[in-house]
């Protein structure tokens, strides 16, 4: 057994300290990997159903197969590794603003989330996902304005709690109009949010597309010993 806690990786920026962690939990007897922002929790390993979910439901309403795939924030990796195993996806553009967060998936420190970077149809694209969106270039640098068949993204904690005050400009009715302009016909937009599900925030998604749901996602959380929840929100073109 290594060490009972570990930083594996630390970086100063734009938008404070990021670091990722190892910490052997002796009450459920596992690694437990943490992503923090300065002081605040941003993801765990022990708490993965949602993020795998997000992929799951953000594929799941798209017919047909050779599908191109953007996944807005990179994290853990756990929505890009789950769209992977889907074998309809022909192409997986990550778009990351922070380079040290790529830079732990292509050295591996992440057991989890192997076989992410090796795989031929992953691409990692270091830039800011919501100025990618606002500057109407879209997210392949070789292909600006390439269209995709589904954007699932997992950056802020909702719509209302935003990482960075340039975010918000995202959810609002104009912002998601310019995310569907780089979507297929009949293209999907995922989003996770830590929050309940948001009736004015969805009243935005059905400004835009013509379908939404608001999948409420539940999980264990054995630290608290109770049941959590998560939002997922599929709209669709």
């Amino acid at each position: 057994m290594g060490a009972r806690f570990e930083e594996l990786a630390w970086r100063e920026t734009p938008i404070g300290e990021i670091s990722l962690r190892r910490r052997r939990d002796p009450s459920l007897d596992v690694d437990v990997y943490e992503v923090k922002l300065d002081d605040e929790f941003l993801m765990s390993s022990l708490f993965p159903v949602a993020e795998i979910e997000l992929a799951r439901l953000g594929l799941a309403p798209l017919a047909g197969g050779a599908l191109d795939v953007v996944v807005g924030g990179l994290g853990l990796g756990y929505t890009a590794r789950t769209a992977l195993e889907d074998p309809r996806v022909r192409s997986l553009l990550v778009v990351e603003a922070i380079e040290d967060v790529i830079d732990w998936h292509r050295r591996d420190l992440l057991p989890f989330a192997a076989g992410l970077a090796a795989d031929a149809r992953t691409r990692f694209v270091r830039a800011d996902f919501f100025a990618a969106v606002a500057n109407g270039a879209g997210f392949d640098p070789e292909a600006p304005g390439r269209r995709f068949h589904a954007v699932l993204l997992d950056v802020d904690h909702s719509p209302r709690q935003v990482l960075h005050p340039s975010h918000a400009d995202f959810y609002t009715v104009d912002g998601l109009r310019r995310l569907a302009a780089l979507l297929h016909p009949d293209g999907v937009f995922a989003l996770w949010s830590n929050d309940p599900p948001d009736s004015e925030f969805q009243r935005t998604l059905t400004e835009v597309f013509p379908t939404s749901v608001a999948h409420v996602v539940r999980f264990p959380n054995p630290l608290q010993g109770r049941e959590a929840a998560n939002t997922v929100y599929v709209a669709r073109q």
